[in-house]
Parts: structure tokens; sequence; C-alpha cells
């Protein structure tokens, strides 16, 4: 079947969406009400798209119908979830947002240590959840980060060293296809779909619940920042990768550049300058975490230490004030199969010239359990990376684009030599059709293509890292 024609713009007739509107359990939100603005604002505020309509759905009947509609009428469809896409995936121009927000359906199972959870959940109300009992996935780094859109593309956090990405722990899938169907996937149903929906991202259908498989982590756990000049980084840094190699893998987290904040917790002297932020995480007791971070503390003792047993759903919003939604945002990412010492000094320079006071450049320790989950067992790859970088370029003016996102052009092009191919879609913008197929590998690419020949072939779903269809 040919890929579906270019419809944007198009907007039903009155009577159309009325009709449709009556039969919709949701609401409809149309340009000249009320609610517009907000519906259609994502949280890269780069991002400025004018849909015909917005379509909050309750529960799978709205997600069904407003396929359906969309389909019939020749809208182009936008899927948000928790709207975090940088690329803005999750609204559109003159087209359909199926918003799935509303939906909040979440069932903890404490003893088979499950969770059964909407698609239309962030990583904060799923964690108020499951910490009832004792009990985690690894979850978004920012609490306010839909769940769908950060467990299709794979799923990075804090807890990845000890648990694996997201999509690691996923059981079952329920989805709306393309063409309004419902269906299943698992180990055991629609086996290849469910493969591809650990990694594939929003190719192959409107995910609206999600099965995960859970872990014993907190309520408290040992976490917070050690704050370091950044001056300090480049001794620090190289430390911090031999510290890690041996470090037990309930130690998660990572080291983050950034500029301290006006915050009362922030001497005044000291806001305003570049810091180095080492991210702790520890998914075990709080002794063993203590134990596990000794060396560092002793080795480079901290100009401010705020590391400290803490629930884990605040861990989970360390970073929440540091990306506050509307601001620009550009990024890059990459998987580093090393970290030598010439790498560590681009990444330190490149960090001391940061072009605002919001941009961060963090570095993931990788590893654990990641690397125990098979090559194909997944689309992500590759398992055995060492680290991920992510040049996180964000401002207020938009005036700005072409000097901050340079800078994160340089670095990206600077840690080519020790940079994978393939890559962690989530963490970079629409860099186009090419860019997403080195980004799976050709075989997985492959693999996904065929996906999408069956699930969706006029690739009525080409709002995400857009694999096309096969043939």
């Amino acid at each position: 079947m040919a890929e579906r024609e270019n419809t944007v713009g198009r907007t039903p007739a009155e009577e159309v969406v009325r009709e449709f509107a009556g039969r919709f359990r949701g609401e409809v939100i149309l340009p000249d009400d009320e609610g517009y603005d907000p519906s259609r604002r994502v949280f890269n505020g780069m991002i400025d798209r004018r849909p015909a309509m917005v379509v909050r759905c309750t529960g799978v009947a709205d997600v069904v119908a407003a396929v359906l509609f969309a389909r019939a009428e020749g809208l182009e469809v936008a899927v948000r979830g928790g709207g975090h896409s940088v690329p803005g995936y999750g609204t559109c121009d003159g087209g359909m947002v199926i918003d799935l927000s509303p939906m909040k359906g979440m069932w903890v199972d404490s003893e088979a240590r499950t969770a059964h959870a909407q698609a239309g959940l962030t990583w904060g109300e799923f964690d108020r959840e499951t910490q009832l009992f004792g009990l985690a996935v690894t979850g978004g780094r920012v609490s306010s980060t839909g769940i769908a859109g950060l467990t299709l593309g794979g799923g990075s956090g804090w807890l990845e060293r000890s648990l694996g990405f997201t999509a690691d722990n996923l059981l079952s899938v329920e989805m709306v296809t393309a063409e309004g169907a419902f269906v299943r996937a698992s180990e055991t149903e629609n086996a290849e779909l469910f493969w591809g929906l650990r990694g594939g991202g929003g190719n192959f259908g409107i995910a609206t619940s999600f099965e995960f498989r859970l872990h014993p982590v907190g309520p408290i756990v040992l976490g917070g920042m050690l704050l370091y000049p950044a001056e300090r980084a480049p001794d620090l840094l190289r430390f911090y990768r031999d510290f890690v190699e041996t470090a037990p893998e309930e130690l998660g987290g990572g080291c983050a550049f950034i500029t301290a904040p006006p915050e009362p917790f922030i001497p005044e002297q000291v806001q305003g300058t570049k810091l180095l932020a080492v991210i702790v995480c520890h998914a075990g007791p709080i002794e063993e975490g203590e134990e596990a971070i000794r060396p560092l503390r002793e080795a480079f003792p901290p100009a401010m230490d705020m590391v400290q047993p803490m629930p884990y759903t605040v861990v989970q919003t360390l970073l929440d004030a540091a990306n506050p939604p509307g601001m620009q945002h550009y990024w890059k990412a990459g998987f580093m199969n090393g970290l030598p010492d010439e790498a560590i000094d681009i990444i330190v320079e490149s960090a001391l010239r940061m072009t605002s006071p919001l941009t961060a450049l963090a570095l993931f320790p990788m590893g654990g359990a990641i690397s125990r989950v098979g090559e194909d067992d997944t689309p992500l790859g590759p398992r055995g990376a060492l680290y991920n970088y992510h040049a996180l370029a964000q401002w207020a003016d938009p005036a700005g684009f072409e000097q901050h996102a340079g800078w994160a052009r340089e670095l990206d092009a600077a840690l080519r030599p020790w940079t994978d191919e393939r890559i962690y879609l989530n963490f970079i913008g629409d860099e186009g059709e090419e860019r997403v197929r080195t980004g799976y590998g050709p075989e997985k690419y492959r693999r996904l293509a065929a996906l999408k020949r069956e699930y969706d072939p006029d690739n009525f779903f080409h709002l995400n890292q857009n694999v096309r269809p096969a043939g």
C-alpha cells in the first residue's frame, strides 16, 4: 500500500466534528475553545503548532473512535502522552492530537510484583503508586515525563544499571492499530510486535496500557548529589571512570555539568558558576550505598554533599527544577564505546563554555543489567556501550537557536571517534530517516520495517522517529 498523502491543514466540516464529539466520551477541543492553547503546547517551547482538534481520551474506546475518525477525514495524527518529545511529535499543524493524558488507571500487584498502567500516566504518578509497596521499575529522570513515550523508546533512568531499561521490564502492551483494531502483545502473544514495541517507538500503533515487572526499591534510598567546582572535572571524571568499573550495579546515577542556580541551598558566591554534579541513586540498602560511594567521597571530598537517605520519589524529582516546561530545547546524544582521557578533555572543555545557564551536559554510565540483555532481544543497542552522553541545550529566548544548538552540534562532532552509529533515539531531535536507520542498525531496521508494513502499511503513525514500511 502506498504511503498516505500529506493532508496537513485539512479541517473536517463543522457538522462532522459536532457529530463525532457527540459520541466521544472524552473532551474534544477546537481552536476557538478556551482550553485550546494549553492543550496544543508541549514541553519543548520551540514547538508551536496548531492542530485542527485535540481529543482527550478517557479510555481505549475513545482511542479507537479517534483513529477511525482521523482516517475517515484524512487527518494527520499526533499522539500525546506526557508531551516530552523534544522534536514535538505530540502535536501537529492542522491535524488531530490524540491526547492520552486523562488515561491514568494504575493497578499494582504487590505479591506478583507487577503493575498495569495506562498510557496517560507520568513517571511521578507511576512511582507514587508503586512506592506504596516499595517497588519500582526504571523510570524517567524528570517526573513529568510520560511513561508511554519513554517506555516505547527504550526507557533510560537512574535504575538502569541494576534493572535494565524500562522496556527490558515490559511484560505486555495493549495497543490500537492504524485500522482501529485492539491488539495485545507479549512474549507469547504477537511476540514479534512485542519485540518491536520495546524500543521501536510509536511506529506501530497507539499503546494504551503497559504491564511492567517491578522490583524492590525504596521507599527510602541513598540519593542526591555531590557538587564540585567544574575546574576539578578533568581529574574527577578520570577517577569516576575507573570507580564505576568496579562499583556495584545498584549504584546508579551519573555526572552532569550544570550552572549553579540561584537557590537558597547554593551559597551566593557559587551561584552562576559551572559545577559538576555527581548524581547518586543507590537501589539497595542504605548502608551498602554509603559504602559504595565512600571511595569517591574520600578521594574527592565534595564542595557540597547532598547525598543522604531520601524517598525514591524525591530522587526522581531532582532534575525537575532544572527542566521547566516551555523552554527552548535542542538535544544531542550518543552511546560511547569508551571514555579515554582525550574524550574527557573534550567533554570538560565543552562544558566550561556551555552557552546557557539552563544547559546541561550529562554522562550516564551503563553496563550491568543493560549489558545482560541479548543484543537482538530488543531494537535497542548497542548493549555493550559503556556510557551515554547527553548534551541538553536549553534556553529561554527563541532568538538564540544558532548559538545554543551550535554548541551541542560541535560537541557531537568532536565525540564521534568514541560514539557508536546506533543511538538512543529518545535523546535526540528529528534528524531524518537516515539517522533512524543508523540508530537501529541495518538488521534491526529491516525487522522494524517489516513490522511497520504489517501493522501500519501506509505510515499513518509517522510523527515519531519514523520507520518506513518495508517495500
